[in-house]
């Protein structure tokens, strides 16, 4: 080949002819975003969950201060016949007076912690190091992570006692059905509630509650209307249905392939704030939900489920004008946010070179009137 090349074409047509390429020896060693130390991804401040944190039923509870401790109950009428009438000249009757209970229960506190050290503040807050977890981060997604925590613990199964968490809804819409019904699975005590007994027999303390001994099977028209009718029936006053995303679809299916007069399912304009669920008034402002039978419809993500999620029908009103709703959240102290350490100037109370933070929240869930609410379970 040496003899080949005498002049700058003959080099020219070596190299960029095809009859050159034969003399090249090919040894590729090309840069790859997968060769070491060339390439780094940069993640960026942002963070999107994978999780719903959704905490509607906390929402859509009623809030009221924490007044008193506890509250008296008429657990049995006067008289348990029909009585009053006197004869021309007769006796006076004797007296009569109905049952009388009184219930209380402590508020409770709720508080979640996170921490930072001062090194990962530097590091997410002054270096040009691609990092978050800073303190600033973490505040907003505690505040996120507390309300969550609280509706979770608002929805959490009957069968789980809520210890030094806040009552369930799913424990205050129970009764003695549920419990003494053995293929339902519920242990001696799992229902009891501000220290009442539903163990022994039906009582005062009973909520309507339709189940099929454990045994799911599907959601039907005739169920509701039977929900709503023994509810209506015990003297409640509905102001929502509650459920989770799964039975709302089958509630949809139920309506929405059916030409009918009298829509059972339809669209309502409400408001909700601290007194929980209300309608509209006035100017109409507010959100537009699904309504069943004139009752709103709200969907949590942390209903409990048997094959599909339960349905709760709740009395959150107020007919007796009394200082709190028939079910509500009372607030002894709301939620706060506290914080020390490095930030503030006084790592020593934590004892750490670091900063921590706390939200807190201080009440619990009450229910004065148990047979004003009612759900149905063993769904599918």
């Amino acid at each position: 080949m040496r003899g080949y090349i005498r002049t700058i074409e003959d080099l020219e047509r070596l190299y960029y002819s095809a009859e050159g390429a034969r003399y090249i020896a090919k040894a590729d060693a090309p840069v790859l975003s997968t060769t070491t130390g060339v390439y780094k991804p940069i993640y960026g401040a942002q963070v999107w969950r994978q999780l719903n944190q959704a905490d509607n039923a906390f929402g859509l509870l009623p809030k009221v201060p924490w007044i008193r401790s506890g509250w008296r109950v008429i657990t049995a009428r006067a008289s348990s016949s029909v009585t009053g009438g006197v004869a021309e000249n007769g006796a006076i009757p004797d007296s009569i007076k109905p049952s009388f209970q009184e219930v209380s229960t402590k508020p409770k506190t709720v508080a979640h912690v996170f921490n930072v050290s001062e090194v990962q503040q530097f590091l997410a807050k002054e270096s040009n190091d691609d990092a978050i977890g800073d303190l600033e981060f973490m505040r907003g997604y505690m505040a996120i992570e507390h309300k969550e925590q609280i509706d979770r613990m608002l929805l959490t199964d009957v069968d789980t006692l809520a210890g030094n968490n806040f009552e369930s809804i799913d424990r205050v819409v129970s009764s003695y059905s549920e419990v003494s019904d053995a293929t339902i699975g519920l242990d001696a005590g799992d229902a009891d509630i501000y220290s009442i007994d539903r163990d022994t027999a039906a009582s005062w303390a009973d909520a309507y509650v339709n189940h099929n001994s454990g045994t799911d099977r599907a959601l039907t028209d005739e169920l509701i209307r039977t929900l709503l009718q023994n509810v209506y029936t015990n003297g409640g006053h509905p102001t929502l249905f509650l459920t989770g995303y799964d039975t709302y679809s089958a509630i949809q299916g139920l309506y929405n392939d059916q030409a009918r007069y009298n829509q059972p399912m339809a669209q309502f304009k409400v408001k909700v704030g601290v007194n929980g669920v209300e309608t509209a008034e006035g100017t109409q402002v507010g959100i537009n939900v699904a309504t069943l039978y004139g009752i709103p419809i709200f969907t949590d993500p942390h209903v409990p489920k048997d094959t599909i999620s339960r349905l709760y029908l709740l009395d959150t009103s107020n007919p007796e004008n009394f200082d709190i709703p028939r079910l509500c959240f009372k607030v002894a102290k709301p939620t706060q946010y506290f914080e020390a350490g490095m930030s503030s100037g006084d790592p020593f109370g934590i004892n750490k070179l670091a900063d921590e933070g706390m939200y807190r929240t201080m009440g619990e869930l009450i229910c004065t009137f148990f047979a004003a609410q009612g759900k149905i379970r063993d769904l599918m």
